[in-house]
């Protein structure tokens, strides 16, 4: 992805170091991630092989009896991938399916007003895991979009996510930054395991061209709240 030059670079390093200052307004650039998509029981990685767990030995056990076929769970619906972000805000962003590219990296919309949800990951309505959306937060053409609000938001704000039939809201439990780079040392923010969660991921200062531009990342992560409901709108 290009980095902003000239006027509009200068403009995005005054942005960036307003919000090093406790300004809540910052940008969101492809996020750079290695992500493999795990089979077979593997654990997941950002680059390389996946980690295999260690399989036990057997145990002999005495037979057991068949069981009966397990009813479906009471309550659970049928998941669905996410076509839009409600922001804090109420700023509406549409979501599309995204995958990698050749080289690891997230393939995120190219353009400004649209999100990429990462479809290896989970989905509206899944029990488990992470589900991976980002955006790119400006462009020499049309400057900061929506995604702009995400470095200022605050633990407890609501995010909603909706698919086709479907509303699932969350609840904004943090905001951390890393490093950017590969997440490989960060599984949680990509994992298909753990407690049903939304992860959005954009870039945050120090601005340096002279080192690629942005120099870390802000991972805001948010909470389940309740089950899916039917989307009314």
């Amino acid at each position: 992805m290009s980095q902003p030059t000239g006027r509009h670079a200068a403009r995005q390093g005054r942005v960036v170091r307003r919000l090093a200052a406790g300004v809540a307004v910052g940008t969101v650039v492809a996020v750079l991630v290695t992500l493999v998509v795990v089979r077979g029981g593997a654990a997941p990685t950002a680059g390389g092989a996946p980690v295999v767990e260690p399989t036990p030995e057997p145990v002999a056990q005495a037979p057991r009896p068949a069981l009966a076929a397990t009813a479906p769970r009471t309550g659970s619906v049928a998941p669905e991938s996410p076509q839009r972000t409600v922001l804090p805000s109420g700023t509406v962003v549409p979501v599309v399916a995204v995958t990698t590219t050749p080289d690891g990296k997230l393939d995120v919309p190219s353009d400004v007003d649209v999100a990429g949800w990462w479809r290896g990951g989970s989905r509206i309505g899944d029990p488990f895991g992470s589900v991976l959306v980002s955006a790119h937060v400006d462009s020499e053409r049309k400057g900061l979009g929506p995604y702009a609000e995400l470095l200022g938001v605050r633990r407890g704000q609501t995010v909603v996510l909706t698919s086709d039939t479907l509303r699932q809201e969350y609840v904004v439990s943090s905001l951390r930054l890393l490093a950017k780079g590969p997440l490989s040392a960060h599984p949680w923010v990509y994992s298909p395991t753990g407690a049903h969660r939304l992860v959005m991921v954009t870039c945050a200062g120090p601005f340096d061209p002279s080192r690629g531009g942005y120099q870390n990342l802000a991972v805001v992560t948010a909470t389940a709240v309740g089950e899916p409901t039917p989307r009314s709108e």
